[in-house]
């Protein structure tokens, strides 16, 4: 039964960019998993588990509300649509590699997609990359600081030393979020506009 809860770059990940995405695996699609419950700020509730196969029309769809601004800052740079090679990628993670949680909106027909919190585990550097993204009019409910939590608890259970993540400075909630979580910032000199935040584990 579902419960209610209220610096320096890994030398091995794949290069940002679309490429990362490129890799189209096509598999069963498995029942969904039931997830845990968790309530917003304001009362609404959403379903919080893994990201599955079956949710690439969830995370096309979810991609599509997004204003361009919010592509930039979740991508790093301009993309018209999510193609559905990219949105089979990102729903088919390796386990071992990667950690992705959605946050689904059950009351809606079809369930949509709310939020999405993500890691790339480099094992020779022992760290992960993260990113963080809630649609726009479910920001500031608590739903970005849940996943980062979540995340960051996730790579302790693995045992990793250190999670980061790239981050536009035009970016605040996100830099202000991962301020109070502790994260420290590098601003990137061969990347203006962009910081590497970290946190040791």
């Amino acid at each position: 039964m579902p419960t209610t809860d209220t610096i320096q770059p890994p030398s091995r990940l794949p290069p940002r960019g679309p490429g990362r995405f490129a890799r189209p695996q096509l598999l069963a699609v498995p029942a969904p998993s039931k997830g845990e419950r968790v309530r917003t700020h304001d009362g609404h509730e959403l379903t919080l588990r893994s990201i599955e196969p079956g949710d690439v029309a969830a995370l096309q769809r979810a991609f599509a509300r997004l204003s361009p601004e919010e592509i930039r800052r979740r991508f790093l740079h301009a993309m018209a649509e999510m193609p559905p090679s990219m949105a089979q990628r990102l729903t088919r993670i390796d386990p071992e590699l990667e950690t992705a949680l959605v946050l689904m909106d059950e009351t809606q027909r079809p369930a949509e997609m709310r939020g999405v919190g993500r890691i790339f585990v480099d094992v020779a550097a022992n760290s992960a990359e993260f990113s963080v993204l809630v649609e726009h009019d479910w920001t500031r409910k608590g739903l970005g600081a849940l996943l980062m939590q979540r995340l960051v608890d996730d790579c302790r259970r693995r045992g990793l030393s250190e999670v980061w993540g790239y981050v536009l400075y035009e970016n605040r909630p996100m830099l202000e979020l991962c301020r109070e979580l502790g994260f420290t910032r590098r601003m990137m000199s061969e990347e203006p506009g962009t910081a590497q935040l970290s946190l040791l584990l």
